[in-house]
């Protein structure tokens, strides 16, 4: 997944929001199979239990039987065809979600060899928003942070200063 680039800057930025909301007594339910940024979640102390890779948006089950505290999604609701089902099935009254924002100079990405690797939905921060408010949760906290590329060319040069991810701790109202 990260053969090429190690996303360094954004995992520390997720880890502090972490800590800084979530106790290591908690237990996280992340959602996806586990990756690099679960890892570092147990390495850091924290208790977390991955999806196995089932089809999220046709098989919710996980969400129901597991036993969580917190329920995690960083770099995945955009690649979900609805999310919304998705926020109805959690059961943990806090959640941490990231997602990377639709940018007006760079279209959604779509893999032409990976189908699980594209995005359905390029949001914007009120939309990523909308959607807990919809789904039960109040937003206590949140940010927003830009990744900048090591590249030459106007796209790179709008990546040091135009925020890229948008990171949010939520609770159930």
């Amino acid at each position: 997944m990260y053969e090429k680039t190690y996303p360094s800057k954004r995992f520390n930025i997720t880890l502090d929001f972490l800590k800084k909301h979530i106790k290591t007594s908690e237990t996280i339910f992340d959602l996806g199979v586990p990756n690099p940024f679960s890892k570092i979640m147990v390495d850091n102390g924290y208790s977390v239990i991955n999806t196995k890779g089932e089809d999220i948006d046709n098989d919710q089950s996980a969400l129901q039987t597991e036993n969580y505290d917190v329920f995690t999604g960083f770099e995945i609701f955009e690649h979900l065809l609805n999310p919304y089902t998705v926020l109805q099935n959690v059961k943990a009254d806090k959640i941490l979600i990231s997602i990377p924002l639709r940018l007006w100079f760079s279209s959604a990405y779509r893999s032409k060899t990976d189908m699980w690797d594209r995005h359905y939905h390029e949001f914007e921060d009120w939309q990523l928003d909308w959607l807990l408010e919809k789904a039960g949760y109040k937003i206590v906290d949140r940010v927003k942070f830009t990744h900048p590329v090591k590249k030459l060319g106007f796209r790179p040069l709008l990546r040091w200063f135009t925020p890229r991810y948008y990171l949010v701790y939520a609770e159930r109202k």
